[in-house]
């Protein structure tokens, strides 16, 4: 019997070894793969808060993809620890991610799209869906919204990226609630397929739409897209007046901030604007019309202007140089596209916020600051620019305690460009650095 109790005494001396050998084991590797974790910037001019000045020689330290914080001069890399990682951007203008606040990544605007829409499946937009959405995080841009797509999709790309399934840039992705044979409807078709090809989300008539908003909320919406006026790409000859009724209006937006989400709306015309204001959505998409009381209501709500100057630049440019748009979309895009800068620089200039936003798709994804440059060219300073497109954007989407900045807690969404967009707002057609995450997509 004593024998045996020696063993046990043994094994269990012998067991409780094992478990603290184990425990100092993983202490041990948790700590190195800590310090493996750290990365340190070398910024040579940093641009931390857009809106406020640049500061020179600064180390962003970065751990588990967040930013932990930001340090005057540039701290040795050893004094964070062993194995971590060091970024020179000595000789780069660093500053946050950009933000563009309406993308549509399943497509781009050209004269195969009608053979695409027939020829292409479910599985091939999602994966040039793919395609599209990595070119767009390759140009600098961390964070998008995403304003018109196929919804199941959509949200699949949105968590496949934030998985770290595919490369892409983090995506706000909506739900679309339009009503029949308004924009955002299908047109252009013949009457067989027009059925075939309508969403389960468009409505008529204030139930109608509550139930709609309900539905893309419950299949993943971060935010409710609705056109209350008429689109320039509509292949059909109803114009950009408004088209959503008042009451279909305030039925969505009162439905959709119920169950947490902002709606952004698609709008043209004044009327359609001034109703979709009243109603209470949080953006305007184009604003192509605004007047006076677009203004004063815009500026009241504390409403976004995302003005989309891109696109109707690309509009004008095809409708004037290629054959593949119908004459009522031609007509649209020669009148729209060129009244929306005017109708922009007087909002910008009367104090309404504006949020970047290009319509990417229409435009070609990866160009997408070439927005910038045309806001510059409207009258735009350079500093409303990149704080539209960071600061304002974060702020839009209700995501400013994580984006928009580079500050300590915040995602470590970084680009650098070789010269300061501050001085030359041309730099941000040429991102030569991009990290979302922490991790790093693009360094040349």
């Amino acid at each position: 019997m004593k024998n045996n109790k020696n063993t046990e005494m043994k094994f269990r001396s012998l067991g409780l070894s094992t478990i603290a050998f184990a425990g100092m084991t993983t202490l041990m590797l948790s700590a190195s793969v800590m310090a493996s974790d750290i990365t340190i910037i070398h910024a040579g001019e940093l641009l931390a808060i857009p809106g406020e000045k640049p500061l020179k020689e600064q180390t962003l330290v970065i751990e588990a993809g967040m930013i932990k914080e930001v340090k005057a001069g540039y701290i040795a890399a050893d004094e964070f620890g062993d194995d971590v990682k060091l970024i020179n951007l000595k000789e780069r203008f660093v500053m946050p991610g950009l933000m563009d606040m309406h993308v549509h990544l399943q497509g781009e605007l050209g004269p195969k799209n009608d053979s695409e829409r027939l020829r292409m499946s479910d599985a091939d937009v999602a994966i040039r869906s793919a395609y599209f959405a990595k070119n767009t995080l390759l140009a600098g841009f961390t964070t998008v919204r995403d304003l018109g797509a196929k919804p199941e999709q959509i949200y699949a790309l949105r968590d496949g990226i934030n998985k770290g399934w595919v490369d892409g840039p983090r995506i706000i992705a909506s739900g679309g609630v339009s009503v029949t044979g308004g924009h955002g409807d299908v047109d252009g078709m013949s009457p067989d397929l027009l059925d075939k090809y309508t969403s389960k989300t468009i409505c008529d008539g204030p139930y109608d739409c509550r139930s709609a908003t309900r539905r893309a909320i419950k299949f993943g919406a971060d935010v409710i897209k609705i056109t209350s006026t008429g689109g320039v790409l509509s292949d059909t000859n109803t114009g950009t007046g408004q088209q959503m009724a008042d009451d279909e209006l305030k039925e969505i937006v009162d439905t959709a901030h119920g169950l947490g989400r902002k709606v952004a709306s698609h709008a043209h015309a004044t009327q359609g604007i001034n109703a979709a204001l009243r109603a209470g959505v949080d953006s305007i998409e184009h604003g192509s019309y605004a007047d006076k009381e677009s203004i004063k209501l815009l500026k009241k709500n504390g409403a976004y202007l995302v003005p989309t100057l891109l696109a109707g630049d690309t509009v004008v440019g095809m409708a004037k140089t290629s054959d593949f748009m119908s004459d009522a979309i031609k007509a649209k895009a020669k009148r729209v596209g060129a009244d929306m800068t005017e109708n922009f620089i007087a909002v910008h200039q009367a104090g309404v916020k504006i949020a970047f936003g290009t319509d990417s798709g229409v435009s070609q994804h990866g160009t997408n600051a070439r927005e910038a440059v045309l806001m510059h060219q409207a009258g735009m300073s350079n500093v409303d620019i990149l704080k539209s497109a960071t600061v304002n954007g974060a702020d839009l989407i209700s995501m400013s305690d994580k984006l928009g900045t580079l500050e300590a807690g915040k995602y470590a969404d970084i680009i650098a460009t070789d010269i300061s967009p501050l001085k030359e707002i041309e730099a941000l057609l040429d991102v030569d650095f991009v990290m979302k995450g922490g991790q790093v997509y693009k360094n040349k």
